[in-house]
């Protein structure tokens, strides 16, 4: 009873958070999601990757071997997708990158927050910088067919992440006034975005549903049956241990269906499995956590 409490007290802010925001799409007011989406990854979600990394305390063999587990996940996971898709015949450009890329940012980190506190904050940054590398450069080279892997360097999440890694490898840490400045604007990122999850799931017009389901089944399995054979390959402590399943196994990303739309991949299919799939780890993800926990 205990258990089932503290993974309801868990889940529940995120959904709750995701549902103002698919209800607020509903009732017919006005959401500017692009507005919305530009300020969380170009100012709040850089400003709290940095301060979190600045703030972790955590040793570098730990961060070392968190680093390594979740590059030996994601690899893992890209070979089985491709695999997946290779022998199911399906259209690599529209579904290889919705099967390797979860929900990280906007479900993963608070997910991390509330089950693991500021430790697993600062864990599940870490996964959620390397997942979003990937993303940036294998990612889209799979939906368009072209990238550019210089231009991640671009990205404001990229360069927060190398900047709070620096100040954590040297034991930095920015005058008190910056840091609480930096820390109040890095507040805003986890409900912005899980505002606009619930927006964005809204306005989505999903396709192939029938498809999705048994997809976004397979994707549930494969990431966290990877994800625990690279927790327990690198022998990760029980924070990190929990934070890495967690994160590879949140659904299929939004911007999976924005990179879809954007570069003429199937679309609708893609928002088919990021409505499905998200509304399967309404009862995944506490399942996960409660085997974690």
């Amino acid at each position: 009873m205990n258990l089932a409490l503290t993974v309801i007290e868990i889940v529940a802010p995120v959904f709750l958070l995701a549902g103002i925001g698919f209800a607020w799409v509903k009732m017919g007011f006005e959401y500017r999601i692009q507005f919305v989406t530009r300020m969380a990854m170009t100012l709040s979600v850089p400003c709290l990757i940095f301060v979190a990394l600045m703030k972790m305390e955590i040793d570098g063999q730990a961060l070392a071997a968190l680093s390594l587990a979740t590059v030996a996940a994601y690899g893992g996971v890209t070979v089985c997708a491709a695999a997946i898709v290779w022998a199911l015949g399906l259209h690599r450009r529209t579904y290889l990158a919705p099967l390797i890329f979860g929900n990280t940012g906007n479900i993963g980190l608070p997910l991390a927050l509330f089950a693991y506190g500021e430790t697993g904050l600062g864990y599940a940054v870490v996964v959620f910088a390397i997942m979003a590398v990937w993303s940036f450069t294998f990612g889209v080279y799979l939906v368009s067919g072209h990238g550019n892997p210089l231009k991640v360097l671009q990205e404001p999440m990229v360069g927060a992440t190398l900047l709070g890694a620096l100040f954590l490898w040297q034991g930095w840490e920015t005058p008190l006034f910056l840091t609480n400045a930096l820390e109040l604007v890095g507040q805003m990122a986890i409900p912005l975005m899980l505002i606009t999850l619930g927006v964005a799931v809204a306005r989505l017009t999903p396709g192939g549903v029938g498809r999705a389901v048994w997809l976004s089944l397979i994707k549930l399995a494969l990431c966290f049956e990877v994800a625990w054979i690279a927790g327990r390959l690198f022998h990760l402590d029980p924070v990190a241990f929990g934070v890495l399943v967690v994160q590879v196994s949140t659904p299929v990303a939004v911007t999976s269906y924005l990179l879809a739309e954007k570069y003429g991949a199937d679309s609708d299919a893609v928002a088919g499995l990021v409505v499905v799939s998200t509304l399967t780890s309404v009862l995944a993800l506490p399942v996960i956590l409660a085997v974690l926990l």
